[in-house]
Parts: structure tokens; C-alpha cells; sequence
């Protein structure tokens, strides 16, 4: 009897696995290691190990090299993955490619997102690359499942996985007078994926090393908002400023507007970080913003 009849749950990807090949095969997370965790709670999500195949029906995906990792498919008859042109490596003259028109196409293209992603079906082999270092992070999505993605992170869904988009609704407004700038920490946009009509396989670039982690009902987190890769659309996100009581005085003599800017998490829920991060703007007074809450230190 395989451990996988027995109950075994891959602790990466939580979905049902069976760890005799020595790599899941819906995530591709390696079964023989021990799982790391800091004391903190959060677990290391181990690279996928070159060369290791990622099951989805008939077809699979072969992910090869480590430090700018390519994702080569091998398309069974009818199935089919889409993905945005630029990250196409190539492909067999076999596999069939056809553009794919996503839904709200004026409002995508005002909001700067991809209005028309690239559908390739099998029989066919095809390799898709983000061009850039990092990890491919892979996320079963059973039917029904949801997950909120960072913009720019996709790499690419199998058919079954529909693709949407939403304000992120984290923002601030600097500024006084008649000047006065917009600021997203987190992007002005999201990504939603949900799987439909079956199981499917969200495929996600992560710049730096990836950690996960599960929060508890009721329970909170402050994470930098662009470190934030993805999460359960179970766990909440409001905008948290910090401000240190002595804010220091600047060299004319005015007093300066510091602040930390983060998000917070309510869980319960998975969250997930990247290790590369980009900090927000933490000087100029704020006019308005988002719900958010507010500490001194």
C-alpha cells in the first residue's frame, strides 16, 4: 500500500501526493528532506530539483535548470496551458498557438495589463522561461480553489484554471497643495486564479527564495507589501503605518514625516513570501489613504 492511499499530504503544495518518486508530483517540492521551519513559523519552500516532471492529466511539465529556470511542456492531444508571449522559449511546429482574449480588454489595457494571453495545445512540446533568476513556484488548485496572486509573477495555467484581476485596494496619497502623488505598495493590481470543472496548475515566478506559511484564525502578520507572492483569498490585507515618536528634524529645521509602511495579514489562511523586495516611499506626508492602521513607536 503506497503512502499516498495511507493519507500522505505534501506539506508544500497541501494536496494529496504520493511520495515514492522522491519529488511531489503536483508541485514538484522534493518528499526527502526534512522540512525546515523557523521559529518564527514559517516554512523554506525547497526549489523544484532540476529535471523534475510535474504531472496534470495526460500531460506534463518538465522544469529544467535552477538559477533561470525554463518550464518545458509535453502537451497530450487537446490539452492545453496559456501563458503571456514573452516568456515563450520555444516550441515544437507541432504544438498548436492561438491567441487567447481575456475579458474586460479596454478597462485591462487603461489598467496597463496583458490584454490577450497565448494559448498553446497539445500534441506538442513547448518551453516557457521568465528570463529572469529566481524559483518556479507551482500551485495545484483543486476545483473551486482560489488563489490571490502578486501582478507579474504568472508564468502560466493550465485551460481549466481561469484567469481574473482586482485592485489590490492597498494605496496612500503624498503631498500638499495641488502636488500630491498616488503610491501602491503592493501594485495597483492583482491576479485571481481558480480552478474550474477539475483540478489544475498555476504556475508562479519568485525572484529570491520563497517561504510559506499557515495563519491561524484571528491570526495577524506585518509583511513588506511587495514581498507578498501569494495568498488564500480567506486571509484579509489592510495597509499598517508605523511612525517613531521623534521623527527627527531636517536640516532647515522642519520636522520630517518618516514611516514605516507595511501590510497586514489576518488570517486564516496561506501566505506566502518572496525574499526580493522593493521598499515603499517612507517620507512625505500622507493626505489620505486606504484602511489602514496606525502605531508609534
Amino acid at each position: 500500500m503506497s503512502q499516498q492511499t495511507v493519507g500522505y499530504v505534501c506539506r508544500y503544495c497541501r494536496q494529496p501526493s504520493d511520495p515514492s518518486s522522491g519529488t511531489c508530483p503536483l508541485c514538484g517540492a522534493p518528499t526527502d528532506i526534512r522540512e525546515e521551519v523557523t521559529d518564527s513559523g514559517w516554512i523554506e519552500q525547497p526549489p523544484i530539483r532540476d529535471m523534475a516532471r510535474l504531472q496534470f492529466g495526460q500531460s506534463y511539465c518538465q522544469i529544467t535548470g535552477m538559477m533561470v529556470p525554463a518550464a518545458e511542456f509535453s502537451l497530450a492531444p487537446d490539452d492545453m496551458i496559456y501563458f503571456s508571449h514573452h516568456v515563450l522559449l520555444w516550441t515544437d511546429p507541432q504544438a498548436s498557438l492561438a491567441n487567447m482574449s481575456l475579458k474586460g480588454g479596454f478597462k485591462r489595457a487603461l489598467a496597463g495589463l496583458p490584454v490577450i494571453m497565448v494559448e498553446g495545445r497539445g500534441p506538442g512540446r513547448l518551453a516557457l522561461s521568465d528570463n529572469h533568476a529566481g524559483e518556479v513556484i507551482a500551485i495545484p488548485l483543486q476545483h473551486g480553489q482560489s488563489m490571490w496572486v502578486r501582478e507579474h509573477r504568472f508564468l502560466c495555467a493550465t485551460h481549466n484554471v481561469t484567469y481574473n484581476w482586482q485592485p489590490t485596494g492597498i494605496w496612500y496619497e503624498t503631498g500638499s497643495g495641488d502636488d500630491s502623488e498616488m503610491h501602491y505598495p503592493m501594485g495597483q493590481f492583482a491576479d485571481v486564479f481558480s480552478a474550474k470543472g477539475g483540478p489544475g496548475l498555476l504556475l508562479l515566478h519568485s525572484p529570491g527564495n520563497t517561504f510559506i506559511r499557515d495563519l491561524r484564525q484571528g491570526e495577524s502578520l506585518l509583511v513588506q507589501p511587495s514581498a507578498l507572492l501569494y495568498r488564500d483569498l480567506s486571509v484579509q490585507v489592510n495597509l499598517h503605518l508605523e511612525y517613531p515618536q521623534n521623527h527627527g528634524m531636517s536640516v532647515f529645521g522642519n520636522r520630517l514625516s518618516y514611516r514605516h509602511v507595511w501590510a497586514r495579514l489576518h488570517g486564516p489562511g496561506r501566505v506566502a513570501v518572496q525574499s526580493v523586495f522593493e521598499h515603499p516611499v517612507e517620507a512625505g506626508w500622507i493626505r489620505r489613504s486606504s484602511y489602514a492602521t496606525r502605531q508609534k513607536w
